[in-house]
């Protein structure tokens, strides 16, 4: 069992979380149980499942529920592409939010390369 809040990538994520709730709060109110509402699931699926996976017995478990983590960073990075594309996210906001959940997911990824390696 690891303590998942020692983990970089758990942190970016959760920091991750944080953004996307403030920016979505700004999104119009018809949007609340849609997209919004879809954001914010996919964006704490992310640390959810690095949390998850941490209190599991293996390392082949965390890689696993790190790869479901992996997933829901993939929806998230549609849906802020919808958001921006539907005219809720300006470019200048979504271009960095997105370049943080590309680092997340290249971070996700290495994470669960070395899990799988055994180290």
């Amino acid at each position: 069992m690891r303590d998942f809040r020692q983990l970089m990538v758990w942190q970016r994520s959760h920091q991750l979380v944080l953004r996307i709730y403030k920016m979505t709060s700004t999104f119009p109110a018809d949007e609340r149980y849609g997209l919004i509402s879809q954001m914010r699931r996919s964006c704490t699926s992310i640390p959810t499942n690095i949390a998850e996976g941490c209190g599991r017995r293996t390392d082949r478990e965390l890689a696993q529920f790190s790869q479901i983590a992996m997933g829901s960073a993939s929806e998230l990075e549609y849906q802020l592409l919808l958001a921006r594309d539907l005219g809720y996210l300006p470019q200048d906001q979504y271009q960095p939010i997105h370049n943080e959940l590309v680092e997340i997911k290249k971070m996700l990824n290495r994470f669960i390369a070395r899990l799988r390696d055994g180290g």
